[in-house]
């Protein structure tokens, strides 16, 4: 997909006939609707500056009364490594576990490598499509790349630098030690651009847990470094993994808050019971889970993390590569796909599902007090014709502005 929008204003500007949601509408104590007025806003230096009474009659950009909601954010994705914008191709049957992929991504890689700016900037555009402003995306590590799949995905980057936002993780997909991949890690933990180490099943692919586990922890330590592993592994050996980082973020604080894992499947497996302990030891640890919502046999307790106070991220893992064909690029359908799985259809709790897309901020809080958006809050939004954010969550509304960092899109 090319860019959806073009560039309508930046730096200092005012925007006027905003919709902002004001509070929640009240039947005897349930909440049956909610409240919106149109203001206006002041955007300078990236920031929102204020947020006043609407100036109908003034000079400034027509928001045409379409509701204001924080810009998305996409928590697990893969921009190096996908086959959008390619012809379409399905999945093969032949490639059934991951060390298969591994072979298969040795295969492809060399060729890929020689598209994959051009590909990752299409990638990056069908997110801006759907309202998304900001990435955190792994990209690959291993010796068939080198750190090619790095410099290729920040040259993308770098084309896109005033429309969007990534944060990057190293990811050691054909394993730390399956193949000579540990030696390339710690060149790209000293990189200023890379904020995560990431990690592999470290069981089934390396062969051990502790040794794995410990050469990821040393690294982000001695870097001051995130973590963020893909936990596919199930039953005991995803325990196992899942407890060892906790226990490690326990006793690293600098580790707190900023340690995910990404999957953890193992967690879709749980009794009710054994989720609530695991849960109670990730909120400890502060050691967070970033997901793309599966569902079949691996529907993940999110009520049950988020109501211990885990931070869960929602990402869309992929949109169309070799892993998966079924990602849409919209983190305002993964917060539906929520919504759906978990029963989340009245008025207030479809509002809270906004949160899936926005990772944490909604415009009202619990109480149904506006607290957001306020002057020096990050100018990142979206504009959407949605009534209420309830609505733009279960109807998937059309997105038809972007904005970041003060920088405003407006759809073509």
């Amino acid at each position: 997909m090319q860019f959806p929008y073009q560039l309508t204003a930046k730096g200092k500007y005012s925007l006027k006939n905003v919709r902002l949601e004001t509070g929640f509408e009240y039947e005897n104590e349930e909440v049956i609707g909610t409240k919106t007025d149109l203001f206006s806003i002041d955007i300078e230096d990236g920031k929102i500056k204020a947020v006043k009474t609407n100036e109908p009659t003034s000079n400034a950009i027509d928001a045409k009364g379409y509701l204001m909601l924080p810009a998305f954010r996409d928590m697990h994705i893969h921009l190096d490594k996908t086959l959008y914008g390619l012809p379409w191709q399905a999945l093969s049957p032949k490639r059934k576990t991951v060390k298969d992929m591994i072979a298969y991504e040795q295969e492809i890689i060399p060729e890929l490598l020689k598209t994959s700016v051009e590909r990752a900037e299409q990638l990056i555009s069908l997110q801006q499509h759907y309202g998304t402003h900001f990435a955190r995306t792994h990209f690959n590590i291993d010796p068939t790349s080198g750190l090619k799949s790095l410099e290729h995905l920040e040259q993308a980057l770098q084309n896109k630098k005033d429309s969007f936002k990534a944060e990057l993780v190293a990811f050691p997909q054909h394993g730390v030690y399956y193949t000579e991949s540990a030696p390339l890690m710690k060149d790209a933990a000293q990189l200023k651009s890379v904020g995560f180490i990431g990690g592999l099943d470290p069981l089934s692919i390396d062969g051990s847990i502790e040794k794995v586990m410990d050469f990821t922890v040393q690294l982000a330590l001695d870097h001051n470094k995130g973590i963020d592993i893909h936990l596919h592994e199930v039953g005991d050996s995803g325990m196992k993994t899942i407890n060892y980082l906790i226990d490690k973020a326990i006793e690293n604080p600098a580790l707190q808050g900023k340690t995910f894992v990404s999957h953890a499947f193992a967690l879709a497996h749980l009794s009710q019971k054994e989720a609530d302990q695991i849960a109670e030891r990730l909120a400890e640890g502060k050691v967070g889970i970033a997901s793309s919502v599966p569902f079949k046999k691996t529907i993940m307790p999110i009520p049950t993390l988020k109501k211990h106070g885990v931070n869960v991220l929602i990402g869309n893992d992929n949109v169309q590569d070799f892993w998966s064909t079924f990602g849409s690029g919209s983190m305002l359908q993964k917060a539906n796909l929520i919504a759906e799985l978990y029963g989340y259809a009245t008025e207030f709790a479809l509002s809270r599902a906004l949160q899936f897309a926005t990772q944490s901020t909604v415009p009202l809080d619990e109480k149904g007090k506006q607290q957001w958006p306020k002057p020096g809050d990050e100018a990142a939004i979206v504009l959407t014709d949605a009534s209420c954010s309830a609505e733009a969550v279960s109807r998937i509304s059309k997105i038809e502005a972007l904005m970041n960092d003060g920088n405003l899109f407006w759809r073509k």
